[in-house]
């Protein structure tokens, strides 16, 4: 395997530009996730890396070795790269260990042990092998998709939203089964989704795009406790975004006093707080909220507010909590803030 690095990639279609100087570093062995809303240029960075087409500008290595820049471009069938795309694409003719083997020199077709190998690697069984695409659930088939690209020992995995057809208990297991295979494996991957529990869940750092650019690359934790911008903050994420006035290092906004997470000057800000670090307190000093509506998920709930600020509704917030002893719709409760709180200059 080996590294990915993109540097100021440029590409445009027709008077649209779809990406705008895009820098991004995948290290070794690890997986990145491009996470943005749908029109970011996030497929479009994806197929420009595979060689499926050039871009205007820029340059991609991999490792020391540059598949695109400076007047050279390696054809895709030459960059060593396995593609999983949105629904496997598996060829419906064939069954799983013809399809896993489909890329190999004839040698390994023969023995088949890459086949059995991999097919352990992915969490299939032997007596899957024999089976045609049409006989596998959807995540069988995403992981056969996934056998089928690491088969040759690719130099970087590329995976086009490969969880998107699946439904949501499926999406899960198989989330987990592919991030397992892609470790295992030792393998260098790029990841597309829209979905932010998927970026945060497998990657090892998320890459947050919007409009052609990547606008903040970070581990998971980082992206989601200190996003860049607002946009950042609403898009990965629950956010409650509270307008405050900082002084003496301390943020008063409509929830009370907050701590921040790193030093603001006296003034106006924007603070963001994440629906878990809304708390619901029996102490009489807490903030008085009227319940809007409840959402229950089984685990927990968020319970959408309205703050009380004497005679007039003051901002909608949102909390998360545990399902258990939910409070009635329309009644009146008191809130806390735990924690520090990320803050923006207005």
């Amino acid at each position: 395997m080996s590294t990915l690095t993109v540097r100021g990639l440029r590409k445009s279609f027709g008077p649209t530009q779809v990406l705008d100087g895009v820098d991004v570093h995948v290290p070794d062995g690890s997986l990145t996730a491009l996470l943005g809303e749908s029109g970011c240029g996030k497929t479009t960075l994806l197929r420009l890396v595979a060689g499926f087409d050039n871009p205007d500008a820029g340059t991609i290595h991999f490792g020391d070795r540059m598949v695109f820049g400076e007047g050279r471009s390696v054809p895709a069938r030459s960059r060593r790269v396995g593609y999983v795309p949105q629904e496997g694409a598996l060829f419906p003719h064939l069954d799983v260990a013809h399809n896993i083997a489909f890329g190999l020199p004839r040698q390994q077709r023969r023995t088949g042990l890459r086949v059995t190998e991999l097919l352990e690697v992915v969490g299939l069984t032997a007596a899957h092998a024999t089976r045609l695409p049409h006989q596998l659930s959807g995540g069988q088939q995403q992981r056969v998709a996934l056998a089928r690209a690491l088969a040759p020992r690719p130099t970087l995995v590329l995976l086009d939203e490969p969880f998107s057809s699946l439904d949501a208990s499926l999406r899960a297991e198989t989330r987990r089964a592919v991030s397992d295979a892609l470790r295992a494996a030792g393998a260098t991957a790029v990841l597309v989704t829209h979905d932010q529990t998927e970026a945060l869940s497998m990657a090892d750092q998320v890459a947050v795009m919007h409009a052609g650019h990547v606008v903040q690359l970070d581990t998971p934790a980082h992206v989601y406790d200190s996003p860049t911008d607002t946009l950042t903050a609403a898009f990965v994420g629950d956010a409650v975004l509270l307008p405050a006035n900082v002084h003496d290092g301390l943020a008063q906004c409509a929830l009370g006093t907050v701590a921040l997470q790193t030093v603001a000057p006296d003034g106006p800000v924007t603070v963001l707080l994440r629906p878990e670090q809304i708390l619901l307190t029996e102490d009489a000093s807490g903030t008085p909220a009227r319940v809007t509506d409840l959402n229950y998920y089984g685990h927990d709930a968020t319970i959408g507010l309205r703050l009380v600020a004497g005679d007039h509704e003051g901002p909608r917030v949102l909390a998360r909590t545990t399902a258990r002893e939910l409070p009635e719709p329309d009644s009146v409760v008191r809130l806390a803030v735990t924690g520090t709180a990320q803050h923006y200059p207005v």
